[in-house]
């Protein structure tokens, strides 16, 4: 507690008024004395003490409370701080600031600590002092001392925005002259569409060794790696070209440099939606019948699909006398759809389509071309497959997974699901496929769809069986050709089912499948391995046809490894989850498949440069005056509470502003002039003026 004893004024009239009564009087007074006038001392003195009883001086004695100053210590915990010895220097200069701030500074001392955010805003300093000094006015603010690597992220865009802070001190830890390499997504797509090709701009920083040529590694999904030879410093452009729908993670990694803080920058990921632009499908039918409807009834309703359909009636050595201008049929155009213009297509569906001279043998074997390029068939038999003039018989036999044997069966059966059917994700879970309560040769399972009448036999050398029929014979089989993929449904009548004939079936279902898998849908994949990313878990998915033996192999971002067991769960799936220790990315890999997982940001902002530097805060200390010092060159400075005009800090020392400030607790107040004395000093006065004059 301090008190103040102090003389104020309250005048009786307001200031203006009183100068120009003191203007007035002042002449008056001094020709009064000037020339000796008689009583003129006297009556000097009798608008002296009036002039004084209008000023009314009051004696004020106060009782003043000090109010501590408020000084912020900041200390940044982020990733980046973790490097080196960063922590430990940190750590000191903290304990030792707290210590000295501490042992009678009158100062209030908050320390803020900051450590990782969890997110892409990388470190927050400034948005933490402000919430320190959120309810303390500007004028109790000490100062700020900010423990620091200098990577911060939230640095004010207006200098004067941070005047709040005080002198903000900058103490930084690390070696200012160290070296990093880092490689920088510069641009990059967030989606792409199937098949074309996207660009990706990226740059290698490495201080000291720019123009050097190094390579740069590419992985899509962990798949197999791909070199591109980089200049360091210089931006290049990277071609890519998205295979499928859906997300792929691209992994950019580019070797250890010849001084390295963290490897953690030395890779980031790109994450690209693949969506497909509109499907273009070729329907070819031999001759009308209620399974076409349904294919088009399906192509029609999904609107990404650009369906183009042709049925072959008219071979062109049929004769007859209608004239040409009275034909509605037109020529078919062989020559563009499958030589000139055939792999635009996604996929090309053969219904009931046979050998009638139309396509000659050089165009079916465009087809098989196509389909080892990465393209996709599907083939619904008729009873022509039986025959002689069965698509077999071309150069299309090549890649049918099935070879007609002669046999149409045309009884009653129910198609069910193989082994390896109740395992493909085409037909996994179809509905009413029934349970297990009839063993037979491969394990199927009982039915409970309605019936087909026709079945062409075929005999099966290659590809994956997964449903079969009367006398157990195929009834739809799946095969791999190259890069592509090839369909075998044996039997035209799946068109029952959507009519509702026996119960129906779920023949929509098969069919969109189906489709979806010749085209290569992601989540269709019969060997696959998973990895769904929700907040800090992730769930693995493994898929297989064969049974699923072993543990997951997970590395983390820190290079440590981890054999995550699965659990089955059906239909040939095994699934896992598991909780990240932390962000970044993981890479899991089972077998021969791999898969990536993302948690968090894929590229923090916080790792993307970890080398210590004052230059992003320097501005801020030197526009608040405070100081810039290398904790591993200066060492902890001392602490000096300055006057708010004094220097702020010196080679050795960072000073906190001794601001002054107080709080009135107690006011008395006592006139100087009490009204007796007033009266008797203005009558004594005027008496001895009358009486000087009445002489």
């Amino acid at each position: 507690m301090e008190s103040l004893t102090a003389i104020t004024f309250t005048p009786a009239l307001p200031w203006p008024l009183l100068v120009v009564l003191a203007a007035l009087a002042t002449p008056v007074v001094g020709l009064a004395l000037w020339t000796r006038a008689r009583g003129g001392g006297p009556r000097a003195l009798v608008l002296a003490v009036a002039f004084l009883a209008l000023l009314n001086p009051t004696l004020i004695d106060e009782e003043r409370q000090r109010l501590p100053d408020v000084g912020v210590l900041v200390i940044d915990e982020s990733e980046s701080q973790a490097i080196g010895d960063r922590s430990a220097q940190t750590a000191r200069a903290a304990q030792a600031l707290r210590a000295e701030l501490d042992s009678g500074h009158e100062l209030e001392l908050r320390v803020v600590t900051v450590g990782p955010s969890g997110s892409d805003d990388g470190t927050r300093l400034f948005e933490a002092l402000g919430r320190a000094l959120a309810d303390v006015p500007t004028e109790l603010v000490a100062g700020t001392i900010l423990i620091t690597d200098g990577q911060v992220h939230d640095v004010p865009e207006n200098l004067a925005g941070i005047a709040y802070a005080g002198p903000v001190h900058l103490l930084l830890t690390g070696a200012p002259d160290a070296r990093d390499r880092r490689l920088v997504i510069a641009e990059a797509p967030s989606y792409g569409i199937v098949g074309d090709i996207l660009t990706l701009a990226v740059r290698v920083d490495d201080p000291g060794a720019e123009g050097a040529a190094i390579p740069i590694t590419i992985r899509a999904d962990g798949g197999r790696p791909r070199r591109v030879p980089v200049r360091i410093g210089e931006l290049t452009e990277l071609n890519y070209s998205l295979e499928r729908a859906g997300i792929t993670a691209l992994e950019i990694a580019v070797a250890p440099g010849a001084a390295e803080l963290t490897l953690d920058n030395n890779r980031a990921v790109v994450v690209i939606n693949g969506v497909r632009d509109r499907l273009r499908v070729m329907l070819v039918s031999g001759e009308p019948s209620p399974g076409l409807r349904t294919w088009r009834n399906l192509l029609k309703a999904d609107p990404s699909v650009d369906l183009i359909h042709f049925t072959i009636l008219r071979p062109p050595n049929k004769q007859d006398l209608t004239p040409v201008r009275e034909l509605s049929l037109i020529p078919f155009p062989s020559g563009e759809l499958f030589a000139a213009n055939l792999d635009e297509f996604d996929l090309i569906i053969f219904d009931r389509y046979h050998r009638r001279g139309i396509l000659p043998l050089v165009y079916l074997s465009n087809v098989v071309d196509y389909v080892i390029a990465g393209g996709a068939v599907l083939d619904t038999a008729g009873p022509s497959f039986a025959s002689p003039f069965s698509l077999a018989t071309t150069p299309l036999g090549a890649i049918l997974p099935g070879q007609p044997t002669g046999g149409l069966h045309e009884e009653a059966f129910r198609p069910r699901l193989t082994a390896a059917g109740r395992r493909h994700p085409v037909t996994a879970q179809l509905p009413g496929s029934g349970v297990a309560d009839r063993a037979t040769d491969d394990g199927a399972a009982e039915p409970r769809w309605g019936h087909w009448f026709r079945l062409m036999e075929a005999e099966v050398s290659r590809g994956t069986i997964l449903m079969r029929g009367g006398r157990d014979l195929p009834v739809l089989v799946l095969d791999r050709v190259g890069e592509g993929r090839v369909a075998q449904l044996l039997s035209d009548q799946s068109w029952l089912w959507a009519r509702g004939f026996d119960g129906g079936g779920p023949q929509s279902d098969l069919l969109r499948r189906l489709v979806h898998w010749l085209m290569k849908q992601p989540d269709l994949e019969e060997d696959s391995l998973t990895a769904t990313v929700a907040g800090d878990r992730i769930e693995i998915a493994r898929r297989s046809l064969a049974p699923i033996a072993g543990e997951v192999a997970m590395r983390a971002p820190d290079g440590t490894t981890q054999s995550v067991p699965l659990r089955p769960a059906g239909e040939g799936r095994a699934v896992a989850t598991l909780t990240a220790p932390g962000p970044g990315l993981y890479r899991l890999d089972h077998a021969d498949q791999s898969a990536i997982a993302v948690v968090g940001t894929a590229n923090p902002l916080e790792m993307a440069d970890v080398r210590a530097t004052e230059a992003v805060l320097a501005p801020i200390a030197e526009a608040t005056g405070g100081a810039v010092m290398w904790l591993g060159i200066s060492g902890i400075p001392d602490l000096r509470r300055v006057r708010a005009d004094a220097r702020r800090h010196g080679h050795d020392w960072i000073g906190l502003l001794a601001n002054r400030q107080y709080l009135v607790s107690g006011l008395n107040q006592v006139p100087l002039l009490p009204a007796a004395l007033l009266l008797a000093l203005l009558i004594g006065g005027l008496m001895l003026a009358w009486r000087r004059e009445g002489r």
